[in-house]
């Protein structure tokens, strides 16, 4: 199901523009807008779910591609000496937008505890 009021769910079908890096019938991949390193890119589910707290049982195979799609890319943007991959649930957990995403982060040394 898609949410006409979702930025990411419009980003999904196309209607606003992103530099989109993976493509399948189930996931989108862009490059974020406003990168916090070198690689920074979003990895959505195109049916609106508002977050990994949303997600029931019948989402696993759709997370286990986005999880393998953060793998490819991974893989594919030489991210060699390591990479974070991470979403974010609620305004407390610093989700920004209300629809599942997660960030596969890389290109430099990574620090803990992230914030």
């Amino acid at each position: 199901m898609i949410d006409p009021n979702c930025v990411f769910c419009r980003i999904a079908a196309g209607e606003i523009p992103a530099q989109v890096v993976a493509d399948s019938p189930r996931v989108v991949a862009f490059h974020d807008l406003n990168p916090v390193a070198p690689v920074h890119v979003l990895i959505i589910p195109r049916d609106h779910i508002e977050s990994l707290g949303a997600a029931g049982p019948q989402h696993v195979g759709l997370i286990g591609e986005m999880v393998t799609t953060a793998q490819e890319l991974a893989t594919e943007l030489e991210l060699d000496a390591g990479w974070r991959f991470l979403t974010n649930v609620g305004p407390d957990g610093g989700q920004s937008v209300g629809h599942l995403h997660f960030h596969l982060i890389g290109g430099r040394r990574m620090s803990w505890p992230p914030g």
